[in-house]
């Protein structure tokens, strides 16, 4: 096993292990996806990479990170999403998208943009939501507590968006789980201060994610493969941390969940994490050993070697890059011709591919 060997995952192969992570582009508006986004994910698609996932992807209009998210909550955001989706298929890729609700990080600036913090109503800015009324830094507004009706109002939010990605084409989609969105914040003992069914107990903050993985899954079909990112821990003391991680991810593949897509941090605005290469990979082979279930693992993953390195070894199953795709949208064909496998180049570039071996 290395990194150029397929993986079937129910009725879907992939052709290699490299994904192309969700990467927020903040090029929408009103969360419809366009040129941009087409040329973003297809160039990626004809780099080689095996899965090209679409970004964070809001599944209503208040879970956006910023105005400038990519959306899937109306029926009309479908038309270009189905574009991407069929080009990226056609490239010999399969196309993913991750679902995502930004919780009490919504309503913020592009990252480039000078301003920080929450975006107030009267400049375009909307209330965010949070399991419980604490703000996720100074800077940012206290989120309104969902109550019971806006818990079933997310998870509705969840489903139909997974109809509306399967009638634009994609082939994979992920829930979002981590990095101290909504999901995350009900995981988290520092986000979820709740004293209802959905918080305290590990059992009771888990409970949105199930109840949401579980809507995913009766509207997703059973042949297509479901994935959820999690962040393995808080990188602060009281926080949720590897060992529920572990538990978590125990217990998803009984739900349908297919992958753990492990990350982590993303609660804590002050959070001290030890960043290296691959300083997320332990946490990803702990999951995949301890839990049983197939991982992928994300993280300053930048040259062939490593991430080939990561596959050979068992520490996860699939190798996901962010960064290194930016710099380069072809890192997969120069990957293969580094470490010897000859792997089929887009005839418009064949005149470009090194001699086969």
């Amino acid at each position: 096993m290395h990194l150029f060997t397929p993986l079937a995952i129910r009725d879907v192969t992939l052709k290699n292990r490299i994904v192309v992570s969700p990467m927020c582009q903040y090029s929408s508006e009103d969360g419809f996806a366009n040129d941009w986004h087409f040329v973003h994910l297809g160039s990626r698609a004809v780099g080689g990479a095996a899965l090209v996932m679409a970004e964070a992807t809001a599944v209503e209009a208040i879970g956006r990170i910023s105005p400038e998210d990519l959306g899937i909550w109306d029926d009309r955001h479908v038309e270009m999403l189905a574009k991407i989706a069929g080009f990226i298929r056609a490239q010999g890729a399969v196309p993913a998208i991750q679902l995502a609700h930004a919780g009490r990080k919504a309503s913020t600036p592009r990252p480039w943009e000078p301003q920080h913090g929450t975006i107030p109503p009267e400049r375009g800015g909307w209330q965010p939501v949070a399991p419980s009324a604490i703000a996720f830094a100074e800077n940012h507004a206290v989120p309104e507590p969902l109550d019971d009706a806006g818990i079933l109002r997310v998870v509705g939010a969840f489903a139909a968006a997974a109809h509306r990605a399967l009638a634009a084409g994609f082939e994979l989609v992920e829930i979002h789980a981590a990095h101290g969105y909504l999901l995350h914040e009900f995981l988290s003992p520092l986000s979820n201060r709740r004293d209802d069914g959905y918080g305290g107990s590990f059992a009771h903050r888990s409970r949105l994610l199930v109840e949401v993985v579980q809507a995913v899954r009766r509207v997703w079909p059973e042949k297509l493969p479901l994935f959820v990112r999690i962040s393995a821990a808080d990188w602060v003391p009281g926080g949720w941390d590897v060992d529920e991680a572990v538990e978590l991810a125990r217990r998803l593949p009984g739900l349908g969940v297919d992958v753990v897509d492990v990350s982590s941090g993303g609660t804590a605005p002050r959070a001290q994490i030890p960043f290296g290469p691959g300083y997320q990979t332990g946490f990803a082979e702990r999951i995949r050993r301890e839990a049983g279930v197939s991982t992928a693992t994300v993280g300053l993953i930048t040259s062939a070697t490593q991430a080939d390195h990561i596959v050979r070894t068992g520490q996860a199953d699939l190798v996901v890059l962010a960064r290194a795709m930016l710099r380069n949208p072809y890192w997969p064909l120069a990957a293969a011709a580094e470490l010897g496998h000859d792997i089929a180049w887009p005839s418009q570039y064949l005149r470009a591919a090194p001699p086969r071996r």
